[in-house]
């Protein structure tokens, strides 16, 4: 019997990575997954994100963002063996300069939850995590204890104990990405 994977990404953090360290590369997701999975067979992909925050009169540049989003986790959606998963975006106040902060709620704790439930019912073998902070490593260390393997793909910015908790790291590259970008 092959071993399974599922593959959990933290949409926020994968962005950060491709505009900080790939000037904003636009990729294929389905390749990712498939990338990343190499010869492991997925149960599925679940990408975790927010929808952009929106006043409760949203301006036309609101709404535009905001249609945008959700397009594109439409066509997330409509991938083989995808699910997007959504937290919420809350205003957290300003900035000294009058510029808002933004704040992702309950995508860490979605991500959590799900790898530690396909580990604990035995779904997977493998979990592939495209994730860079360390709330995730009270999860990935159920998981290990249940048997799954924990492989890490991840940019330049990580946090260094989620690096050492993880089993398989995988530093995401030039000829990585350019393996996936989208035609």
């Amino acid at each position: 019997m092959n071993q399974q994977a599922a593959i959990f990404i933290d949409g926020a953090y994968l962005q950060r990575v491709l505009a900080d360290e790939f000037g904003r590369a636009r990729i294929d997701f389905g390749r990712l997954a498939v990338n990343m999975a190499g010869e492991t067979d997925v149960l599925r992909t679940y990408y975790y994100d927010s929808l952009p925050y929106q006043s409760r009169s949203p301006s036309a540049h609101e709404q535009e963002r905001f249609d945008s989003a959700r397009r594109f986790y439409h066509s997330l959606d409509l991938l083989p063996r995808f699910e997007v998963r959504l937290g919420q975006m809350e205003l957290r106040g300003q900035r000294p300069n009058g510029s808002p902060v933004f704040e992702q709620k309950r995508i860490d704790m979605m991500l959590s939850v799900d790898l530690v439930q396909h580990a604990a019912k035995g779904h997977i073998q493998q979990a592939i995590l495209l994730a860079g902070n360390s709330d995730f490593i009270p999860a990935i260390a159920v998981a290990k204890s249940e048997g799954v393997l924990v492989r890490l793909f991840h940019g330049g910015s990580c946090h260094n104990d989620l690096l050492r908790e993880v089993d398989e790291r995988v530093r995401l590259d030039r000829a990585f990405i350019d393996g996936i970008l989208r035609e």
